[in-house]
């Protein structure tokens, strides 16, 4: 049987009825809409981006109305809210809630993207001019931009947008003038637009590059820091509506609750598996939305082989293995180093199982999901009807989630007490290389005096990098070495940026300054972005004590009080209690991954205050009340 082409074409009707309607989209969104397509990076048109968006509602709208129907056909009935499943009330709810919320969620969708990518492009920019900086005194204008483009793991969004100028002078022929002016008309970054509108006046005008880029570094630092500002009091409006909607909205909440059982009155069972929805709910969209607005706190490790061969001093293993391959009497050869390799990479996190771990998440997670599983089958078999004797399910819940978020917690504290103890040695480390070099001293022998200093974590490191040099290798081998063992983004701009400078000339002093200035102001970035957002964790925890504060007074000393005089109260004490525990599950462990992102803007972050969250709320609930 031959194929035949199928292409299914709408009547002529209902494509001008959309072309009508994509219009109108257009004549609404069209221009901003292009733009922040553009910005955020999204390959598709406009056109297309509205079609999705309203393919999207359709699909919405009838899997409602499938469930609308398969309801009202089967006659399950069901109490939603207050509402019964077959009252249309409901229904119209749902559909103004879900249906225009997805529209808006979905055009705005583009614009919260592109608003994450300028963020991360100012904060990035100081370091990346400072790279170009070093490299502008040997090489010509495109190829410094060609070399930003190629370091995508030190300066992530800012190698994005060079990658368009790349892309427009090697694929579509543009000249660099062009390819710049067409940057400045799609990036979502006004500071960045403004560094290449000057930049190319600087190129086209023959003037002074290098002294161009060391003017605007200072300049950018303090856009950044204005950047940075910004970006916390996004943080704190996050942590505002957090607070207010999440954690006091429960407390007014639970006291409408009692309320309500102490003067025998019904009506508002839908408050409680309101909450039981609407906290999770909520604390997932914002968590989504800072992810993509909010630069996280960096520390990923990301480590890779370097080896010396005659073509360079340090170059990846998989050129490395291309230039073995060559030869096919090399290819023996080459499988036994690997296998060598493999041996002795295994023999390595034996001998040092704590970095190891911390290395990837992975094994924190294995190791947290076997013993949340353990704890379940004890569960399950029994094992806890002697420890809890109310509120079993609550509180082996609390335990199974402290249980699997334990191993992880403790990898991602480890791994970011390892960031800031090479981090806060670096400086150190380059002030004391630099001074040698001024007194005449090699670097080779620098790095070898310094290895015996008392660097924290980067002692190890140099002492390796020290050997290295012992045995034959370039000094740059060796400090490339170095940054891919410790694997920080950090850590690899201040070398790159000094190994590229120590090939380029001998007269270290200024690139030495540069690099020394730079980290040290990334490191005050940091400690001012921790010192700011320790007030809103703070104030999640002060919230949820408040919150279980205001539990344990209307379940014991507030009823105690009307019973001691006389009242007979009718209500259910014991219920109460089960359903405010609840909710305190649900809101110990949303507000816990809340303050991580908060702080660091990661979930891992948060899975420590969720743990002494969780804590609190076994001992309030079981051993308390």
């Amino acid at each position: 049987m031959n194929d035949v082409d199928v292409n299914i074409t709408p009547p002529p009707f209902i494509r001008h009825a959309e072309k009508k309607l994509t219009d109108f989209e257009l004549s609404i969104h069209g221009n901003n809409l292009r733009k922040v397509l553009r910005s955020a990076h999204m390959p598709v048109t406009a056109e297309e981006y509205l079609r999705t968006t309203r393919l999207n509602l359709i699909y919405t709208t009838l899997m409602l109305a499938a469930l609308w129907g398969i309801l009202q056909f089967s006659g399950f009935e069901l109490e939603i809210f207050g509402f019964m499943t077959s009252d249309p009330v409901l229904w119209l709810i749902i559909f103004v809630l879900f249906v225009p919320g997805q529209y808006l969620m979905q055009i705005y969708y583009p614009e919260m993207v592109a608003h994450g990518r300028k963020s991360r492009i100012e904060l990035d920019m100081p370091y990346a001019i400072s790279y170009m900086q070093a490299l502008s005194t040997t090489m010509p204008p495109y190829q410094i931009i060609h070399k930003v483009y190629e370091e995508q793991e030190m300066f992530g969004e800012i190698s994005k947008e060079f990658g368009m100028i790349v892309r427009d002078v090697e694929l579509f022929g543009d000249d660099l003038d062009k390819a710049m002016k067409n940057l400045q008309h799609t990036t979502p970054s006004p500071n960045l637009r403004d560094f290449i509108n000057d930049l190319g006046i600087v190129f086209d005008s023959g003037g002074d590059v290098t002294n161009y880029l060391g003017a605007k570094t200072e300049y950018y630092r303090d856009q950044a820091k204005q950047e940075l500002e910004l970006t916390l009091k996004t943080i704190e409006i996050m942590a505002e509506v957090y607070v207010t909607a999440f954690v006091a909205g429960p407390i007014a909440l639970i006291i409408m609750i009692v309320a309500q059982g102490m003067t025998n009155s019904s009506g508002m069972e839908w408050i409680l598996p309101m909450m039981y929805i609407c906290i999770p709910a909520g604390a997932i969209v914002l968590i989504w939305i800072l992810s993509m607005m909010i630069p996280p706190e960096n520390l990923e490790v990301s480590r890779k082989e370097v080896v010396e061969h005659e073509f360079g001093h340090g170059a990846s293993e998989q050129n490395a293995r291309n230039l073995f391959e060559q030869d096919p009497e090399n290819k023996d050869f080459y499988k036994r180093i690997e296998e060598s390799k493999k041996r002795e990479l295994l023999l390595s996190r034996l001998r040092h199982p704590l970095r190891t771990y911390i290395t990837s998440y992975n094994y924190g997670i294995i190791l947290g999901g076997i013993i949340a599983a353990s704890i379940t089958l004890f569960w399950f078999t029994g094992g806890f009807d002697e420890i809890f004797l109310h509120d079993q399910m609550q509180s082996v819940v609390c335990i199974i989630i402290i249980g699997f978020m334990a191993p992880v917690a403790l990898a991602y504290e480890g791994r970011r007490w390892y960031v800031r103890n090479i981090e806060a040695h670096l400086p150190d480390f380059l002030r004391e290389l630099s001074d040698m070099k001024d007194i005449g001293i090699t670097l080779h022998e620098a790095i070898h005096r310094i290895a015996g200093a008392k660097l924290g974590v980067l002692s190890s490191e140099l002492s390796v990098a020290s050997r290295d040099i012992e045995s034959g290798a370039y000094v740059n081998t060796a400090l490339v070495r170095m940054e891919e063992r410790i694997g920080l983004v950090s850590v690899k701009r201040a070398i790159s940026l000094l190994v590229r400078a120590s090939e380029i000339t001998t007269n270290l002093r200024q690139i030495f300054i540069i690099a020394i200035t730079d980290f040290e102001y990334y490191l005050k970035l940091k400690r001012e972005r921790s010192n700011t957002t320790i007030i809103y964790v703070m104030i999640i925890y002060l919230s949820f004590g408040i919150f279980l504060y205001t539990a344990y007074q209307l379940n014991v000393p507030f009823l105690e009080a009307f019973k001691g005089e006389g009242m007979n109260l009718s209500i259910d004490t014991a219920g109460n209690l089960s359903e405010m525990f609840n909710i305190a599950v649900i809101l110990a462990t949303f507000s816990g991954i809340m303050a991580g992102q908060f702080s660091s803007n990661s979930i891992l972050a948060g899975f420590k205050h969720t743990i002494v969250l969780l804590i609190a709320t076994l001992g309030l609930f079981v051993f308390v009340m």
